[in-house]
């Protein structure tokens, strides 16, 4: 399986790459046009939104990084009370982030190339499914990168993590604190998580905000890439 699909936007000569992961039941296209306030407050990057290669299973012509069908055929997540027992349904995805993961670095290493970057001058930015699997490969990849920003995400395959993670990147979570697809709690748990790794981690609550990208959203997460790249 590879990434063949993607669209990039270039401003300026880049000197750092942002890699945009869209979320499940969604597509790269989709994602992009909601992108121009973040892509409007940055110069001399390349952002690229790829495409996840499989079909999503439960959404005709929608993409997924990974089946969650597989992990929650039920979609039990969502009704379940307590929130150790909505963890144990995102800790169940450990195999479904490592297989992303295979052909996800290739892509992340091509494009690198392309703009003869390193992994020190890559940010990784996801929502939803997208931003697990951002926060995945930012902790398990080859080499730190510089940065990592998680909208409506969750730590997800903690266990494994917490035990094999093999980086520490500075990151940012952006989250809804009326999010009704994957719980506001989130956030909370993954900062203590990723804080307990050894993380530097600043987070950004969306008042009455929902599963979305928001513009205030997408602002906070362009001012915190700004600031993080000139720290490198």
């Amino acid at each position: 399986m590879m990434i063949q699909e993607e669209i990039a936007h270039v401003r300026g000569i880049p000197k750092k790459l942002v890699i945009f992961l869209h979320g499940y039941l969604d597509d790269c296209s989709s994602l992009d046009a909601k992108l121009k306030p973040f892509l409007n407050n940055l110069d001399d990057f390349a952002l690229h939104v790829p495409q996840a290669p499989a079909r999503c299973e439960v959404g005709k012509g929608m993409r997924q990084w990974y089946s969650m069908y597989r992990f929650d055929p039920h979609y039990e997540r969502r009704d379940v009370k307590k929130f150790d027992d909505f963890l144990r349904y995102y800790d169940r995805m450990s195999l479904g982030l490592a297989e992303t993961q295979q052909y996800l670095l290739p892509y992340i290493e091509q494009t690198l190339s392309e703009y003869n970057l390193d992994y020190k001058d890559l940010i990784l930015c996801g929502f939803s499914q997208g931003a697990m699997v951002a926060i995945y490969t930012a902790l398990m990849g080859p080499k730190r990168i510089s940065g990592l920003v998680s909208f409506s995400g969750i730590l997800a395959g903690s266990g494994y993590l917490l035990k094999h993670a093999k980086n520490r990147p500075d990151t940012l979570l952006i989250h809804g604190n009326s999010d009704k697809s994957l719980r506001p709690e989130a956030l909370n748990f993954t900062q203590n998580k990723l804080e307990q790794l050894g993380c530097r981690v600043q987070t950004y609550v969306a008042n009455r905000g929902d599963h979305e990208l928001s513009a205030e959203g997408l602002k906070t997460a362009s001012d915190f890439i700004r600031r993080c790249c000139k720290t490198k």
